[in-house]
Order: structure tokens, then C-alpha cells, then sequence
């Protein structure tokens, strides 16, 4: 099934993120995964913002463009938001370890920009969030 929605700002896909927060349910023996799939500027890592907001952390959201991953903790769990970003990546090496042991903990949720280079590790439950630019300058979201 999938659910298209057009966003007009930047506070928007702030509130999105975190409203798409509060629909996250742990039912997994593995991480919550989330992929987002979207042009460089697209908004990704805005969502992932509104995201963290809306999971309530408290800490600055920043583009892992250049460290690969951040992480981030989530308040009252033993889980973490961890954000990563392989756009420079095409052969991950051990990052895709890292990632995997990631994916091990069910209370983490993670986030992926630029995933193609790990797609054979991802569990056949992740969510998939395609951001694309529309001719009016907004976005469409299709999960």
C-alpha cells in the first residue's frame, strides 16, 4: 500500500517527521528501519529532524553526509536513532557491519540516505519514504 502527500515547506516536513514518529510501533526483533530515498536537498534529513523531534530528542540533527552515521539517544529506551548517509559510499566495508550490528537491536530506529550500497542487508519490513521535488517547488512523499 502506499500513501503519497505534497509538502510546502520546511516546517511541514518538520511536522511530518514527527507526526510520522508517533506512528512507529515495535513489533520487530529487529531495528525499525527507515529508508528514505530522494535527491541531494531533497529533505531528508529534515524529516529525519522532525523525526528526532518527534521522538523527543533534544539534540541537533545534522546531515552525516560527511561522517557516514550519527547516533542519537532515545529518551526511555535502551535504543538509539542512528542516522546514516552512504551517498559517498558505493562499497560501504565495514560500515555495513556497523549497520548490521545496528539492525540487531530491536529498540533502535534507524534512518538511511543513499542505502543501494547495503540494500541486502535491510530487513523485508522496512519502510521505504521517497521524497521527490514537484514543479511548484514542493514535495511529494510517498511511503
Amino acid at each position: 500500500m502506499y500513501y503519497t502527500m505534497i509538502i510546502k515547506s520546511e516546517q511541514d516536513m518538520l511536522d511530518f517527521g514527527a507526526s510520522f514518529a508517533k506512528t512507529l510501533s515495535k513489533s520487530s526483533d529487529s531495528a525499525t528501519v527507515l529508508e528514505l530515498i530522494g535527491d541531494v536537498g531533497s529533505g531528508k534529513t529534515t524529516f529525519t529532524r522532525g523525526l528526532a523531534a518527534g521522538l523527543n530528542i533534544d539534540t541537533p540533527i545534522t546531515s552525516p553526509s560527511f561522517t557516514i552515521s550519527k547516533s542519537y539517544a532515545l529518551p526511555d529506551s535502551p535504543g538509539r536513532l542512528i542516522h546514516y548517509d552512504f551517498y559517498r559510499l558505493p562499497d560501504p566495508g565495514l560500515m555495513t557491519e556497523d549497520l548490521y550490528e545496528n539492525l540487531q537491536n530491536p529498540h533502535n530506529i534507524i534512518v538511511l540516505e543513499w542505502s543501494n550500497s547495503v540494500a541486502d542487508i535491510l530487513p523485508d519490513d522496512h519502510v521505504t519514504i521517497t521524497i521527490s521535488y514537484t514543479p511548484d517547488n514542493f514535495r511529494e512523499v510517498t511511503i
